[in-house]
């Protein structure tokens, strides 16, 4: 005989564990009327009385506790086998917590690289900086710079020196008297750091924007001279939207890869396609 809908023994299976097809029907967000439907038509589909109805009460007849306790396994197996699915698809997204600017700037255009290469691995990226709230915000990794502190407990790696110069639009002259300078609110020292590590004083206008993309993005439309990180401009680097006239000096930060946890599996694969990327790109700083 064919078999009965599974739509009908799910409801069959909550009213034998209720013990009422009301009762049932709000386990299931409908009525008890459409769960008393749907068991009388397994039963005569069956050919055989799954309950009898006595006085607005429901018992189960012997072959219907026969099939209740059947119901109950085939469920729970069933259950048991769709969480073990889905785990096994959640565990292979990796959430990656990465700094706004470097994830806007640098990360993202070279995501496609790692899904070419590991395409069972999604990465999820959350834009934050700071400290970070490893349960909260459900990351494993965290791409950050070593401007606040973190636990000892963190495990970190190195990824590369933090190197920092002035950028400018290739057609605009930098140190005309209408010269910009083009400052972040997200660090706001970083024009007179670089002026004290190469010793040059400039002394031109400030304007300043809140986050480092937005100053970059303001230097790209040709309004100023911003101070940037040089992986946030490689790529504007590479397809001449900017120009870097003095180069790139070291600051004294530097980039980390951080985990609560030793890099294994997923993490150590991500960790070392990172790492590949940075050192392709350091290559072509100047």
């Amino acid at each position: 005989m064919p078999l009965p809908s599974l739509k009908a023994l799910h409801y069959f299976a909550i009213a034998a564990k209720t013990g009422s097809f009301v009762k049932a029907g709000e386990s299931l967000h409908v009525t008890h009327g459409a769960v008393s439907r749907q068991i009388a038509l397994l039963e005569r589909q069956l050919g055989i009385a799954l309950f009898e109805r006595r006085n607005r009460a429901v018992f189960l007849t012997h072959e219907g506790l026969q099939l209740a306790k059947t119901c109950d396994s085939v469920f729970f197996q069933l259950e048991k086998q769709l969480e073990r699915l889905t785990g096994a698809h959640q565990s292979e997204s990796l959430v990656v917590s990465c700094e706004p600017t470097i994830a806007m700037k640098w990360l993202i255009p070279r995501l496609a690289d790692f899904k070419e290469k590991h395409p069972q691995i999604n990465v999820q990226l959350i834009a934050s900086g700071g400290p970070i709230d490893w349960r909260q915000s459900g990351a494993s990794l965290a791409l950050r710079r070593n401007d606040f502190h973190w636990s000892s407990s963190v495990y970190q790696h190195k990824l590369c020196d933090e190197y920092i110069g002035p950028v400018i639009r290739p057609q605009q002259a930098f140190g005309a008297p209408s010269t910009i300078l083009l400052d972040a609110a997200t660090r706001e020292h970083a024009w007179s750091d670089w002026q004290q590590l190469t010793g040059r004083h400039l002394s031109f206008e400030h304007k300043s924007y809140e986050h480092f993309y937005l100053s970059i993005q303001a230097a790209v439309a040709g309004l100023g001279v911003a101070i940037a990180s040089f992986l946030m401009v490689q790529d504007e680097l590479a397809n001449r939207q900017l120009s870097a006239p003095y180069g790139f000096v070291k600051d004294g930060s530097a980039y980390y890869l951080l985990s609560e946890q030793p890099f294994s599996g997923k993490s150590e694969i991500f960790h070392q396609w990172l790492v590949e990327q940075i050192n392709i790109s350091l290559q072509q700083v100047g």
